[in-house]
């Protein structure tokens, strides 16, 4: 299938995630901090040294073999977080869900997450598709996207 990316999680170690970055020209999305309530379960817990596994996963794939074809899902419910990853990962995009219904700020991400290429993809999923569940579905749908876009861009204006 012709995919420019594939999400994959990373607990499996890097013989189960390089061979998805041996594609030349392809992402591979790796699961480091994400959005849902149930990721602070795993995700922030602190190893012996007092590091996160999402410290760990960013610290050890950055070395794995084309480590330059990885983007990393980071939720956009997590600012506070993001100028620790940019410390790890600083030059890597990031893969940012839940501005919108979850309750992400893009000003927020965009203040932390930023990078010097921009460095963010931005997801926003049910803030738009559930805009409105009336016949004026698409046209609030648009405005929604639209909206967002316009800040975004206005946020990479000022910079």
């Amino acid at each position: 299938m012709n995919f420019d990316s594939v999400t994959v999680a990373p607990y499996m170690g890097i013989d189960s995630v390089e061979p998805f970055l041996a594609f030349a020209d392809k992402f591979t999305i790796l699961l480091a901090l994400t959005s849902n309530k149930g990721g602070l379960d795993f995700q922030i817990m602190k190893d012996e040294n007092g590091q996160t596994l999402y410290e760990k996963v960013l610290e050890t794939s950055k070395n794995w073999k084309n480590s330059d074809q990885l983007m990393y899902v980071v939720g956009a419910t997590r600012p506070e977080f993001f100028q620790n990853i940019r410390k790890i990962v600083p030059d890597h995009f990031l893969l940012v869900p839940g501005v919108g219904a979850q309750g992400g700020s893009l000003q927020e991400v965009c203040k932390y997450g930023i990078n010097k290429d921009i460095g963010l993809l931005i997801n926003s999923s049910r803030g738009i598709i559930y805009a409105s569940s009336g016949k004026d579905f698409a046209e609030k749908a648009r405005e929604k996207a639209l909206e967002l876009q316009i800040e975004m861009e206005k946020i990479i204006l000022k910079r």
